[in-house]
């Protein structure tokens, strides 16, 4: 396949956006695969200001040019081709570009391929060859730039010259820069703890226009998977990556970016790392809190998990939340070990409930969670209920007491605590009497530990966990 020759001579445009290489040829075009090239234009083009970088456009001839050797194109094996220290490039860092061809390779060449340009990249500019030709037939060659750039990102190919001819393209290399764009956000839907053997879906968004989302597992070279961008009902652009089945080993952690279609080699800065947490089904561990399960605002909080299992760390679960709200490392020792997850002053949107699973830093597997553990924040309804009992607050142990809790507000549930109790507290449902929402709580018989001072607390069934103002404290003596 040939080219007309009246074709002119061809400016090519330098990275700087100077003209600094000029090619007197018969044409300039794009060369498919397999097309006779002379050597003149691949060995060494002619160069320009020596301060330009030399981005050379490669020509597709059917003319010889200069001395009459031509070289025929894919008859030699593809080389291999491949980026280090990845093919996924932070803004700014280096990277390099290795092409290792046959052992009879004497020479490599790197093409870039920007849709329907194909370009050879030479010394200067923002690549710098460290051996483009090789010391001894069959070494590999590489090319590295100091900063990665947008520019430098792009569809890459290399060839490697030898005594019979030019080889056949490698194939692409994706050259990825990151960072050119603000990072979106990865949650799981509906929790990151998930069961051994389960599926998950990870949800990618961002309030900026992406066209697609790529995610990205921890430890792979290669995205887990692209997806076209969709537009949420929120106004977000997102999309829905499922994930699974999960095993409890490699660790599952994932991070995503976003792009758009001009530019598929420029990728938003990562978001936030998302760890799945593995659930297995032995070894739980306990979660309590030395304020009790009923707190203020403002008040200190913080939660303990615990287990005789030698855990190096922990998370700790709230139910609803897509993540974890913490992962902490504590070393084992004596085979018991544990977190403190520090989380006051205590605000409105602590109440909730929590779980927490211990794991080994090496695996994804997480023990079963704990048993629940409701955190209860008072004072955020605008009431005080009232607390009474019969028949008196002075009893004898084997009588029959009852606690009265009534608000004249609307209440959908009511809560008994007892001072110093490390357990939930009671719960009743409200019923309306004679213009009066209550509910008795019965002791019968009473014993000495029903000795105690009580409190009682109203609940609405839209935030089962943030209270009304606590009743007055009710003193409950038992005598034997």
């Amino acid at each position: 396949m040939g080219c007309s020759p009246s074709c002119e001579a061809a400016d090519v445009t330098t990275h700087t956006g100077r003209t600094g290489l000029r090619l007197v040829t018969p044409c300039v075009s794009v060369c498919p695969v397999g097309t006779e090239v002379p050597a003149s234009a691949l060995l060494e083009p002619e160069r320009g200001d020596a301060m330009t970088p030399t981005l050379t456009a490669l020509l597709c001839l059917g003319l010889s040019v200069g001395p009459r050797t031509r070289v025929h194109a894919g008859t030699l094996p593809k080389p291999t081709i491949w980026a280090e220290p990845s093919s996924v490039i932070p803004w700014w860092t280096s990277v390099t570009i290795w092409c290792q061809g046959s052992l009879e390779a004497r020479e490599y060449r790197l093409l870039k391929n920007e849709g329907n340009l194909w370009t050879w990249v030479t010394q200067g500019g923002l690549w710098t060859w460290v051996a483009q030709k090789p010391l001894e037939p069959g070494d590999k060659a590489n090319l590295s730039t100091t900063y990665m750039t947008d520019r430098s990102a792009g569809r890459y190919h290399c060839r490697y010259l030898s005594p019979t001819g030019w080889s056949e393209l490698s194939d692409p290399l994706e050259l990825v820069v990151t960072g050119s764009h603000g990072k979106p956000q990865l949650s799981a839907l509906p929790s990151p703890v998930v069961a051994s053997g389960g599926n998950v879906t990870l949800q990618c968004a961002s309030r900026l226009g992406f066209d697609r989302f790529v995610l990205m597992k921890e430890g792979e070279r290669q995205p887990s998977s692209t997806l076209d961008s969709q537009r949420a009902p929120s106004g977000q652009f997102q999309a829905l990556f499922p994930v699974g089945p999960v095993t409890p080993s490699p660790r599952w952690t994932f991070r995503c970016h976003g792009y758009y279609n001009n530019a598929p080699q420029v990728w938003s800065y990562p978001s936030d790392p998302l760890e799945l947490l593995v659930s297995g089904m032995s070894g739980k561990p306990s979660l309590l809190t030395l304020q009790g399960p009923v707190v203020t605002s403002g008040q200190s909080l913080t939660l303990q998990c615990r287990s005789d299992v030698g855990y190096d760390r922990f998370a700790l679960s709230k139910e609803g939340a897509r993540d974890p709200l913490w992962l902490l490392g504590r070393q084992p020792q004596a085979g018991l070990s544990g977190a403190d997850f520090a989380l006051g002053p205590v605000r409105p949107s602590h109440g909730g409930r929590y779980t927490c699973s211990g794991g080994h830093s090496l695996s994804s597997e997480w023990s079963a969670p704990s048993n629940p553990l409701d955190i209860l924040v008072a004072g955020q309804l605008p009431y005080t209920p009232s607390l009474s009992v019969q028949p008196g607050p002075m009893v004898t142990s084997g009588e029959n007491v009852t606690l009265r809790c009534q608000s004249r507000s609307a209440v959908d549930t009511f809560l008994l605590s007892k001072e110093g109790a490390a357990g939930p507290p009671l719960r009743l449902r409200s019923k309306a009497r004679a213009g009066q929402h209550q509910a008795k709580f019965s002791m019968h018989p009473v014993t000495s530990a029903h000795r105690g001072t009580y409190r009682c607390y109203g609940s609405s069934s839209t935030s089962p966990h943030l209270l009304s103002q606590p009743s007055d404290p009710l003193e409950l003596r038992v005598s034997v």
